[in-house]
This record gives C-alpha cells, sequence and structure tokens, in this order.
C-alpha cells in the first residue's frame, strides 16, 4: 500500500511538473474596461501586450499616463503594455489575440483583423452574446468570418475594475478540444492562455465545453435584467434567489439542445456569472432592469445617456434560438416581451409566476394549473 501511495505522488509530481509555455506575446482587440483589465492581467504575468482601439488619445494616454483616462481612470496599468489605433501594428508578432469588442459589432471587426492576422493564431472570445439574426454563437462567427484558426472563450464573474485593481479573480478559459489536444493537453490554446495570464490574483480554469461557456455568458444578462427589474419593483431576496436558480435551468437546457453541458453552467461561467451580474449595480443589466422596474421609460434609463446593454441585445437573440430549438425559457421570454413587445413589466411577471405548477426534476413530468391562474381566468 505504501508502495502505492509513493507510486500515485511520483505521478502526480510528473504531471505537475509537466507545465504548458505561455505565449510571449499577447493581442487584445478592443481598448474598453474589460480589454484593459485583461491586458493589465496578461502584462502583470510577464507577457508582453499590445492593446487596440480606434481612439489616439487614449492609446496615448495609456502609453505614457499608464491609465485608460476613458473606463479605468482609477487603475495605474504595469509596464509591459503597449497601445495602438494601427491593426497591423498590435497583431504583429501575436500568438494568440483576445477579442474584446461588443458582440454587435465582432463580425465587422473579423473583417478588419483578417488581412493582418499571424497564421493560425488563436482567437479567444472575451465578449458575450448569440448573433442577431443568424442565431450563431459567437465562436461560429468567428470561426465563418476568420477560418483556419482555433477559437475559445474567456468567461467568468469578472467585473473589469476589479480585476484590474487587483482583486482576486477567476474565470474559464475553454476551447474545443482537438485530437491533438487530447494527446498533449498541456500544449492545447486552453491550458497555455491559463498559464499566460496566471498570478497571485488571477485564477483561470481549463474547459473543452466552448458551447456551454457561451451560452452562460449569453443568457446571464438576460436573466440579470429580470432580477433589476424585479428589484426595482420592490421585490426582494427570495425573489432574486429565484430567478437565479430558473435562469440557470434556462442556460442548461439551451446548452444542451447545442451540445454543451449541465455542469459546465454550474461553474464559473454559468453559475459564477449569472451571481454576480444579477447581484451588483455595476452590472450595466442589472442596473437598466432596477431603473425599468422602477418604472422609468427605456430612453430615460442612464439619466437619458445612449448606454450598450448586452442583455437587451441578446434578448432578442436568445429567445429567438429558444425558440427555433424548441427550448423552453420562460424568464427570457418574459424579459424579451417587456423590452420590445412593449408588454406590461408587472403583468408580465405577475402571468410568470402563475404559469402552471411544475417538478424540478423535470423527467417527473408534473404540470399542474395554478390557482393564481385560475382565478384569474374566473375574473
Amino acid at each position: 500500500m505504501d508502495g502505492q501511495i509513493l507510486n500515485l505522488r511520483r505521478d502526480t509530481d510528473t504531471r505537475m511538473r509537466h507545465s504548458a509555455r505561455p505565449y510571449s506575446r499577447i493581442a487584445v482587440i478592443g481598448m474598453g474596461s474589460w480589454g484593459t483589465a485583461l491586458a493589465a492581467v496578461a502584462a502583470s504575468a510577464g507577457r508582453d501586450v499590445r492593446i487596440w482601439g480606434r481612439r489616439p488619445k487614449l492609446a496615448d494616454d495609456i502609453n505614457v499616463k499608464r491609465i485608460n483616462t476613458r473606463y479605468l481612470p482609477e487603475a495605474q496599468l504595469p509596464e509591459g503594455i503597449h497601445a495602438t489605433t494601427d491593426l497591423a501594428e498590435a497583431l504583429d508578432g501575436a500568438e494568440i489575440v483576445l477579442l474584446v469588442t461588443p458582440s454587435r459589432t465582432l463580425r465587422e471587426v473579423c473583417a478588419e483583423l483578417k488581412p493582418h492576422l499571424p497564421k493560425g493564431v488563436p482567437l479567444v472570445l472575451c465578449c458575450k452574446g448569440i448573433e442577431q439574426g443568424t442565431g450563431y454563437l459567437l465562436s461560429y462567427l468567428v470561426a465563418e468570418e476568420l477560418p483556419g484558426h482555433p477559437v475559445g472563450a474567456l468567461s467568468g464573474p469578472t467585473f473589469a475594475k476589479e480585476t484590474v485593481l487587483g482583486h482576486p479573480t477567476a474565470a474559464t478559459i475553454a476551447f474545443d478540444f482537438r485530437y491533438v489536444d487530447r494527446l498533449d493537453p498541456h500544449e492545447s490554446p486552453a491550458a497555455r492562455l491559463a498559464v499566460s495570464m496566471s498570478s497571485s490574483v488571477f485564477r483561470p480554469y481549463i474547459s473543452d465545453d466552448l458551447v456551454g461557456v457561451e451560452i452562460g455568458g449569453a443568457v446571464k444578462n438576460v436573466i440579470a435584467i429580470a432580477c433589476g427589474m424585479m428589484t426595482g419593483a420592490g421585490f426582494a431576496e427570495n425573489t432574486r434567489a429565484a430567478l437565479i436558480a430558473r435562469g440557470m435551468d434556462e442556460m442548461k437546457f439551451l446548452a444542451e439542445a447545442l451540445g454543451g453541458r449541465r455542469e459546465t453552467v454550474t461553474g464559473l461561467s454559468g453559475a459564477g456569472d449569472l451571481t454576480l451580474t444579477c447581484s451588483s449595480m455595476t452590472s450595466r443589466n442589472m442596473s437598466l432592469g432596477v431603473q425599468l422596474g422602477e418604472g422609468k421609460r427605456r430612453d430615460e434609463c442612464f439619466d437619458g445617456k445612449p448606454v450598450v446593454v448586452e442583455g437587451e441585445v441578446n434578448a432578442v437573440s436568445v429567445v429567438d434560438l429558444a425558440r427555433r430549438l424548441g427550448v423552453h425559457m420562460p424568464i427570457s421570454e418574459a424579459v424579451h416581451a417587456i423590452l420590445h413587445e412593449g408588454a406590461d413589466l408587472s403583468q408580465t411577471f405577475t402571468e410568470l409566476w402563475a404559469r402552471p405548477i411544475e417538478s424540478e426534476p423535470r423527467a417527473l413530468s408534473i404540470r399542474i394549473a395554478h390557482p393564481s391562474a385560475v382565478d384569474q381566468d374566473r375574473k
């Protein structure tokens, strides 16, 4: 027995010594708050980072002052980050590329990247969503626009400000594992990027379920708007906890319908990100929901400023995709109806709560008319 334990320890030590090779140069496409935070994480881990954006003054501020004066003025950035508005310069010598642009502009940005991308360089989605109209996951969109490149995603409960200020943060890095990645997982893009980004305060986890990770990131924004609406309407923690739990159920069934795994949705990129986004006004999705729940019109939210809220866009694409796949997502449907069909917020959530009583394990297959709904029908 002692010999077996000793051999097990030796095997473990051998696996630990077989470390992945970090990427030396990382390109970050997008100079917003999350792009800047990821650039800071990579530079703090010892990588050479090029970050690209469209604003020359912002690039100058990052290079000279070491501060993103527009999006993260409270954070001093580490050495090792070079900002540029020239895509060719940003991508020159890049060994991996992080795509940190709004999901709605991703296809356009991919077209701009194409002439400058090094051959076969892995591409990592750091934005979340489903393309409106096509119903494509963003990884499929990127693979269509930029064939010949491994495509992955980095996702999790990660507010940019907290990340860049060095608060301990964890995230999932997911790629579809090819045959060669199964043979030598330490050389997979997911493992190499995880090592490249790791530090005493940033902890990545590795996944081979790209679909599951992407679905978690897209749906959680929609559920966060629902939580915000109910909070703004005056309801408390019971309501929010119920929406989070049942919202995660909607994530699981949509992920499964597309070939993802339920266990992925219970991890950082699903449950973790969902809990964070549904619990803080730092989230624009939660904030929008709260303001609408308080009775503000959409054009009055955020003091009338044209703030882009990913969940507002995703509500359309998520619900369209779920309907095409025959996946029942009542919370997402309620958000979609309020935001895009002019439905009354109070009435919509009353109807959501009065849906037929169901079994929580769906295999039990129980469905009973809810008394509230029956009473409403009698009136």
